[in-house]
């Protein structure tokens, strides 16, 4: 595994060092003085045609498809830059500054030519629009080959937008062998800073690795009364405290479905962990609801989260039972007030009623400044990065009107949605490349909350996602790098875990449960959708499917 493994990483440096040695030669070509005028505009991948980006993004590196060379032409104002390298458009990164400097606010006008089968062709002039507002600088990511039941090399790594670079946070081969493999999954950040970050592990030195103050812990917070260990995370904004589900995950296969695959909680419930006590304790978990996905609001004072009524029949197994009514399954999104003082939640609130629309909205994401809530619907369940009709969708907080962004989202699935520290930028896997790799998507929310066109995420190679085998998953942003080494995470990894206890409700951190009846705007669930295809059958819970 570990031989594979370093092959791998060798294969892929050398492609890397290959490509940075083109990109830094890249010279500046004569555009074609003769050739043909199309009122088409071109075929360029990634497609950042008419997109909107931050002004310290790294270059849009772009391939000109179905030519056998091309160039490029970038004006602004009195400056112009002409880049061309056989069929790949490679951009000068210092340049590239420049130019975003000088058009912050304004458009960048963009000209093609293509040559095929030795005559030019020059394409209708696209643009793009460069926004005064910047993006944060970093983001991380956990990279997982496509699988189902399975994974092997796992890492969870930061990128600098503003140029290529790439590194580790951690990797699960540090410490994974060929008898004892780990899984990782669920990174999140203290308000965008890195010093106070978690990410979990499982399987293999298992745990869940939490800093604090850049210090690492590796912590246990399995017991006897919850359904498990901590799974989604949220930080809350000031406060030492992790909000989590618990969740009973298990899969089942469909055989008709275009999905391919259902991924489903049988059971889940709210906890929230004090990181200075290592005390847990339920928020909420009442039998016949499914809460999950849990968010805070930027101000601390309130926990939103999704929940699905669902009661069993108890004829069968749960897990039986909800492979055949999977498509009933449908999240509302609801809140609870959060008095940070004395760290106790007021009523359950109704924020988004999607299962009257016959909808399942999950992972509320709530913008640093308020105003809006980013939201995945699908048809039905709740892991929607499978669901080919998973869509993002916006609600003003203060007008609670909630639509599809359509500039947004494709024919295939979104998910894993997150805000910039500055409300000014979302970002998001998507499969619309392929169907098959998620891939990761920007977008501009501008002031009137408008979403402008989504493009990628620039690579030095613009032909890098053709050969580059692994999902991208869980997106965060992050206003600085994390400053642990993978090693020191892998040291931690290997040390005793500490122990946490329980307290019940009423004790600890006086946390209240959720009402009986939460507080809604009476309106009725939509009508459910009866199974229309049939499920090869279940898997046990599966790491490698959660986030």
């Amino acid at each position: 595994m570990n031989f594979s493994h370093n092959i791998f990483k060798t294969a892929s440096a050398l492609c890397a060092v290959l490509v940075f040695i083109l990109a830094s030669c890249t010279s500046h070509p004569s555009v074609p003085t003769s050739f043909n005028q199309s009122n088409q505009e071109p075929e360029i991948y990634p497609d950042y045609k008419n997109v909107t980006i931050p002004p310290n993004i790294a270059p849009l590196n772009f391939a000109v498809r179905n030519a056998d060379a091309a160039v490029a032409r970038f004006t602004f104002g009195s400056t112009t830059l002409v880049y061309g390298e056989q069929t790949s458009i490679l951009i000068d990164e210092d340049e590239w500054k420049d130019l975003l400097s000088q058009a912050k606010g304004k458009d960048i006008k963009v000209e093609v030519f293509a040559q095929k089968d030795g005559s030019w062709t020059s394409f209708k002039p696209f643009s793009i629009s460069v926004a005064e507002e910047e993006i944060d600088q970093y983001i991380s990511y956990r990279l997982i080959f496509p699988s189902y039941v399975a994974y092997e090399m796992l890492s969870i790594s930061q990128r600098d937008l503003t140029s290529f670079e790439e590194k580790d946070i951690y990797n699960n081969m540090l410490v994974s062998t060929e008898d004892n493999g780990q899984c990782i999954n669920c990174h999140s950040y203290q308000n965008y800073k890195t010093s106070n970050m978690q990410f979990h592990m499982r399987q293999g030195n298992g745990g869940t690795m939490i800093v604090r103050d850049n210090r690492a812990e590796k912590i246990d917070m399995k017991n006897d009364s919850t359904i498990s260990a901590g799974v989604y995370p949220a930080w809350h904004p000031t406060l030492p405290l992790i909000a989590y589900s618990t969740n009973h995950t298990g899969q089942s296969f469909h055989t008709r479905d275009k999905a391919k695959i259902e991924v489903q909680d049988t059971e889940s419930d709210l906890i929230i962990y004090d990181t200075d006590k290592h005390e847990i304790q339920t928020i909420s978990g009442l039998a016949d609801e499914m809460e999950s996905f849990p968010t805070w609001a930027p101000s601390g004072d309130m926990l939103y989260f999704g929940s699905a009524h669902f009661v069993y029949k108890d004829t069968v197994p749960h897990e039986t039972e909800l492979i055949h009514r999977y498509r009933e399954v449908h999240y509302n999104i609801y809140r609870k007030p959060f008095d940070q003082k004395t760290r106790t939640f007021g009523e359950t609130e109704l924020v988004y009623d999607a299962a009257a629309e016959n909808l399942s909205a999950t992972f509320p994401r709530i913008s640093p400044d308020g105003k809006y809530m980013l939201v995945g619907v699908g048809e039905f369940g709740c892991f929607h990065v499978w669901h080919p009709d998973a869509d993002l969708y916006l609600m003003d907080m203060k007008s609670k009107q909630m639509r599809k962004l359509e500039n947004v989202n494709s024919d295939r699935a979104e998910s894993y949605h997150s805000w910039s520290s500055n409300s000014r930028w979302i970002m998001f896997i998507s499969r619309r490349d392929d169907g098959n790799f998620s891939r990761l998507y920007f977008a501009y929310i501008d002031k009137n909350g408008h979403a402008h066109k989504a493009f990628e995420l620039p690579q030095r190679d613009p032909n890098f996602y053709t050969y580059f085998m692994r999902s991208y998953n869980v997106p965060e942003f992050m206003t600085e790098p994390v400053s642990l080494s993978p090693q020191q995470f892998a040291s931690t990894a290997k040390a005793e875990a500490v122990k946490t206890t329980y307290k019940p409700n009423g004790k600890g951190m006086g946390i209240q449960p959720m009402l009986t009846e939460p507080v809604t705007d009476e309106a009725e669930n939509g009508e459910a959708t009866p199974a229309t295809d049939s499920p090869t059958g279940t898997a046990p819970a599966n790491n490698a499917a959660r986030p």
